[in-house]
């Protein structure tokens, strides 16, 4: 079998048959052998007795959400290839031949993008059209290098063989995202159709939450890419703190026109402490969802491999360690020259700062080469 049309389905009574019709129509007009396949995610309006009186295959899947949904459309398909969409009416399934072009030239994934074939007048919601779908397709081609104009498209067509590869876990509306990331991880081939978007045919508002999904696709993008998520943010964090916390030590430090004393070394040296956590944190996300098949394997934990061992952070450590006890005492001989009585304030803060700083990132390395070394137990 070279096609399945495959159409989640939850109480679409109202649109379900003009899809399924619309499904068989393009096989027989293009002489495919192929099915329509109604992955139902418990309904309750006949919707399955529908599918079935029509001549379509109906899977029961009893886990509830979109992603869920399609995993088990998935699963059970026959085809060599699946064409996806929503069974709402929204998209056309007499015309699908651009996807099955694409498709039988190689490509793993296909995707539909309404931007590019046409929103008809009220298809998608304003929010939807000019913030939601832009933004969120914006930071998935910055976060994960896709040439995707449009992630959220819910028309798109995929081998079988590369879509169970991918090991897809989301259950909800974020599958959507998680299917393109995946793709584009592992170096698959993508390419993109236009696409047009009709009005759903349902009298009932769409499964579809706004501000709850567009959480669920962030927050997931995020997850997926821990150098935006933790290495880029800490990294400026380190950088910015250094900078303002040598400044400060120089009496150079001005902000917006006022001059930075030594009381903000307490911030500054705060940013480079969060900062080295947060690219820290980086390191441990990676080599954690590389090991748990969440990311594929890639330079980066080649590079950790190759530069980054126990001993080399119990050195640096160390290091740090003994400069910020030395530091420590020099204050303490400071002290001692005043026989324990007043100090002036801003000099103690400029040797005192740097110490406690550099003892918190000595302790913080010695804690994390054993940490780090933990995590890689497994792959060596």
């Amino acid at each position: 079998m070279e096609l399945t049309i495959l159409m989640p389905c939850l109480n679409e009574a109202e649109t379900l048959a003009t899809c399924i019709e619309k499904g068989k129509k393009f096989l027989q007009n293009n002489n495919i052998h192929g099915e329509v396949l109604i992955a139902d995610n418990g309904s309750t309006d006949g919707s399955q007795q529908i599918a079935r009186d029509l001549g379509a295959i109906v899977v029961d899947i009893p886990v509830k959400g979109y992603g869920a949904a399609l995993i088990g459309g998935i699963n059970a398909a026959q085809g060599k290839y699946i064409i996806m969409g929503d069974s709402d009416d929204s998209y056309d399934f007499s015309r699908l031949e651009l996807f099955v072009e694409k498709l039988r030239q190689g490509y793993d994934l296909v995707m539909g993008n309404r931007f590019k074939g046409g929103i008809m007048k009220g298809a998608m919601p304003f929010l939807h059209r000019y913030l939601g779908n832009p933004v969120l397709s914006f930071i998935g081609r910055l976060f994960f290098r896709s040439g995707i104009g449009d992630f959220h498209c819910g028309l798109r067509g995929f081998s079988k063989e590369a879509a169970q590869k991918l090991n897809l876990k989301c259950t909800g509306m974020e599958f959507a995202s998680e299917m393109v990331v995946k793709f584009t991880l592992l170096n698959l081939k993508i390419a993109e159709v236009p696409t047009i978007l009709h009005p759903d045919g349902r009298s009932r508002p769409p499964h579809l939450r706004t501000w709850r999904d567009g959480w669920r696709h962030l927050r997931f993008l995020l997850m997926y890419s821990p150098r935006w998520l933790f290495l880029y943010p800490g990294m400026v964090l380190m950088i910015l703190g250094l900078i303002f916390s040598l400044l400060i030590l120089l009496s150079k430090a001005t902000l917006f026109g006022i001059g930075l004393k030594e009381h903000s070394l307490i911030y500054s040296f705060s940013m480079l402490i969060i900062g080295f956590q947060s690219v820290s944190f980086y390191m441990f996300t990676k080599i954690f969802a590389v090991q748990e098949g969440l990311l594929p394997y890639d330079t980066d934990i080649k590079n950790f491999n190759k530069y980054i061992n126990l001993e080399m952070g119990l050195i640096i450590g160390g290091l740090l360690l003994l400069s910020g006890i030395g530091l420590s005492i020099y204050a303490l001989m400071i002290w001692n020259s005043t026989h324990f009585g007043t100090l002036e304030p801003g000099q103690m803060l400029k040797i005192v700062m740097p110490a406690c700083t550099l003892l918190i990132l000595g302790f913080q390395m010695l804690l994390y080469s054993f940490f780090y070394s933990i995590l890689g137990l497994k792959h060596s």
